[in-house]
């Protein structure tokens, strides 16, 4: 018997999984929908040269053609070609039920976008929670679509870790668990154009694997990570390290103390909590800072006001000047835009939430959440410039941590560039015009703000860039 199954492996007539290897799975099978559903929408699904093609229609909402089947954990290929305009996706790990909307489809999505947006290949959730990894914050990964062709697209899925390609290049890296099983569906997306009416989707080759799977080699793109007051493998191998464990105030200490404040903040439920002083400045437990200073970083937090709450983070942040219980720094603004009189102080905008405050307005596109649910603030502070200097004098040292961006819910609102006569001047016609050399320091603390109003902090996580 030996012999014989040598001569047939031999000849290609038989073939015999390794132990342990993983195996392909055909989701379609080239010629009809077995094991595949149409989901609410009404569009068009046709089954044409071995690929099912999608077709947008007038007056119905997004639809979706479902595998019958559910996965977990899994690796999908196939391949895809899009309309342009058209935008479509995948759902993955997602759900349609009775109780939620009357059925409506949710949950994962990666996103096929041929717009000049280009976010094909981010992840979003659909009818849930919207965006969860645009690709604003990985401009390779904008490029990897090729509108009008055939484009590869490969989609790991494999406990909270879920990462996408697109022609071999990595595009998201999204850390999340909150639906671990669900159907896989091609979606035609909904249209109120005339003019789109009869654009294409096509997608072919779609196979799966679900056991023995190997996750890719970790790359360098940035991470989302959705778990609380965790570390993925991948954040640790980039030189994340938390500010904020979840459970003590190691690493923090009030300003101008040796130690925490005593009163005015808590931690409760996984979060580090500023409490409401309730009108008595008194009750204020007053700003909190880092131990250790930093000068090229990118931090990253979620934030959650409490209705007309206001709050801020100050990085740079010095000592050396400032009342009892405060310190003075850069501040990215925290802030509830639509009830706090602040919003409407300062220059064009500039006291608004995610700006850096009383300097330069966030971006007038972005887009917070409301009171009561969670925001993501990113701070990226890297890079080194020779200042300005006479030619007749000394060169000065390089000026460390010149370019300062600001994120919020993951899409950049501003830059700038500190230190230079740019600077100065809004410096100079600013409230920050008394203290000299503000915004020139090479290093300094994180600086979380008690304003009086109560604001929670989570996901608090830093890590120190090169000069």
């Amino acid at each position: 018997m030996k012999r014989i199954l040598t001569a047939l492996l031999s000849l290609g007539l038989l073939s015999l999984p390794f132990m342990g290897q993983a195996q392909w799975t055909y989701l379609f099978n080239g010629k009809d929908f077995t094991g595949w559903t149409q989901l609410n929408g009404e569009a068009k699904y046709t089954v044409e040269d071995g690929a099912i093609v999608g077709t947008s229609i007038m007056n119905t909402p997004n639809s979706f053609m479902a595998t019958e089947d559910t996965y977990g954990d899994f690796i999908l290929e196939l391949e895809v070609k899009v309309d342009s305009p058209l935008n479509s996706g995948i759902q993955f790990r997602s759900l349609s039920l009775p109780s939620y909307r009357d059925g409506r489809v949710h949950g994962y999505q990666f996103e096929l976008d041929p717009s000049p947006r280009a976010f094909t290949g981010g992840i979003y959730d659909e009818a849930r929670r919207g965006w969860l990894y645009p690709l604003e914050q990985n401009p390779a990964g904008q490029k990897a679509f090729r509108n009008g062709e055939w484009n590869h697209i490969r989609l790991e899925a494999i406990g909270s870790s879920i990462r996408t390609w697109v022609n071999g290049i990595p595009c998201a890296d999204l850390v999340d668990d909150l639906t671990p099983e669900g159907f896989i569906a091609l979606q035609v997306h909904s249209i109120h154009d005339a003019s789109m009416a009869g654009k294409q989707i096509r997608w072919r080759n779609i196979r799966i694997q679900t056991e023995n799977l190997k996750q890719s080699p970790w790359t360098d793109i940035p991470v989302v990570n959705l778990i609380p007051n965790y570390l993925s493998p991948q954040e640790r191998a980039q030189g994340w390290e938390l500010l904020f464990d979840g459970q003590t105030t190691q690493g923090w200490r009030g300003v101008g103390k040796d130690a925490f404040p005593e009163r005015g903040w808590k931690v409760e439920n996984g979060e580090l909590i500023v409490e409401a002083a309730g009108g008595a400045e008194s009750q204020n437990g007053g700003d909190i800072v880092t131990l250790a200073e930093y000068s090229t970083f990118e931090l990253q937090l979620d934030f959650m006001i409490t209705p007309g709450a206001n709050s801020g983070i100050k990085y740079f942040v010095t000592e050396s000047y400032g009342a009892e219980g405060s310190a003075i720094g850069l501040e990215y603004q925290i802030l509830d835009d639509e009830t706090h009189p602040d919003a409407k102080m300062g220059t064009h905008g500039n006291r608004t939430i995610a700006s850096l405050y009383d300097l330069i307005p966030a971006h007038e596109s972005k887009a917070p959440k409301k009171p009561g649910e969670w925001n993501h603030a990113r701070l990226v502070v890297q890079g080194t410039r020779i200042a300005d200097w006479p030619a007749n004098r000394e060169m000065p040292a390089p000026f460390v941590g010149a370019y300062v961006e600001h994120w919020l819910n993951h899409r950049k609102v501003l830059e700038y560039e500190r230190g230079n006569q740019a600077f100065d001047a809004l410096v100079a016609r600013s409230k920050y015009e008394k203290w000299e050399g503000f915004g020139h320091w090479q290093s300094g603390h994180i600086l979380l703000q008690d304003h009086g109003d109560e604001v929670h902090f989570r996901s608090i996580k830093i890590r120190r860039l090169p000069r």
